[in-house]
């Protein structure tokens, strides 16, 4: 006999979409730190490797929290748990 096809979670639909946008915002953080080491390079030819291991890392893992955060924020909001705060908000502040 044939199982019905499970019921998605959105817990699990919505950190499969968070995963989707972290692989783009990964590539776009390796990108922006190889700019970054490039424009470092070509300031003063003098520059030890050091120096451009650690501008790629701060500027690639800086770009990547950022834009994490921001894709959390964005996802939380469409996801509707923000939506059940906003009355208890509104009947704190009638109450003053």
């Amino acid at each position: 006999m044939p199982k019905p096809d499970p019921v998605p979670s959105p817990s699990h639909a919505l950190m499969r979409r968070f995963l989707r946008i972290f692989r783009l915002l990964a590539l776009l953080s390796i990108a922006i730190a190889g700019i970054a080491v490039v424009i470092v390079a070509r300031g003063d030819p003098t520059v030890h490797i050091h120096m451009l291991i650690a501008t790629a890392l701060g500027v690639g893992l800086t770009v990547l929290l950022g834009t994490a955060l921001m894709s959390l924020v964005f996802l939380s909001s469409s996801s509707g748990y923000d939506a059940a705060a906003v009355p208890h908000i509104h009947k704190e502040n009638d109450e003053e």
